[in-house]
């Protein structure tokens, strides 16, 4: 648990900016623009939002929205049908079941078409101030190579960071995590020297 600190305290300094960097106003936009973000990055979702905001600016809006017109407005992230199916189906549960809303609860919205713990746990995280571990490939790759789990499977993952870390940390820690495996710690070629937790991580050879 100590190692553990001092890789997160040394990942504060190196970047005191990490954050979602997914673009968003509303507790809806973030929802769906996570659920987007499956398959694809930030990036490019953030490329395709501005103009989906705009035509579906609410849940019945997406709720009545035409399934061709949105994967036209989505084809570029690919998987357009299934991301437009999933947002209509999304739109109608929200008016159904929440009265347009987002619900700040990880049950419902782990009931909701096309969200899973992942983006549960972002939405939480961002929205509600619900400390949340986001464990998404980035945090699962740079998690083992630090060893700070052994695990593979997300939910177990999660688990191992959050008998580490207090809960008030785990959000900003999911940032930082995904900053490091985005800037530095990459799946193919890590750059470990010039890591700054390098002397921390049993993987530190890697990318020698």
């Amino acid at each position: 648990m100590r190692r553990a600190r001092k890789i997160d305290r040394t990942l504060a300094v190196a970047y005191p900016d990490a954050r979602c960097e997914l673009d968003y106003e509303t507790p809806l936009e973030l929802l769906v623009a996570t659920v987007l973000s499956a398959q694809t990055t930030d990036v490019r979702v953030n490329q395709v939002t501005p103009e989906l905001f705009e035509t579906y600016p609410d849940a019945s809006a997406f709720a009545a929205a035409d399934v061709r017109d949105l994967e036209d407005i989505l084809r570029p992230l690919g998987f357009q049908r299934a991301k437009a199916r999933a947002l209509t189906g999304l739109g109608r549960a929200l008016v159904a079941d929440h009265g347009g809303t987002v619900p700040g609860d990880r049950t419902a919205l782990m009931a909701l078409p096309g969200v899973g713990r992942k983006t549960a746990n972002v939405v939480l995280g961002e929205v509600f101030g619900v400390p949340s571990f986001t464990v998404d490939t980035h945090v699962g790759r740079v998690s083992r190579r630090l060893g700070l789990t052994g695990n593979e499977d997300p939910l177990a993952v999660e688990l191992d960071l959050q008998a580490l870390f207090e809960p008030r940390q785990r959000t900003a820690i999911s940032h930082r995590l995904i900053f490091h495996g985005r800037r530095t710690c990459h799946a193919r070629s890590p750059m470990c020297g010039t890591c700054t937790v390098a002397l921390w991580c049993p993987s530190s050879d890697l990318g020698r």
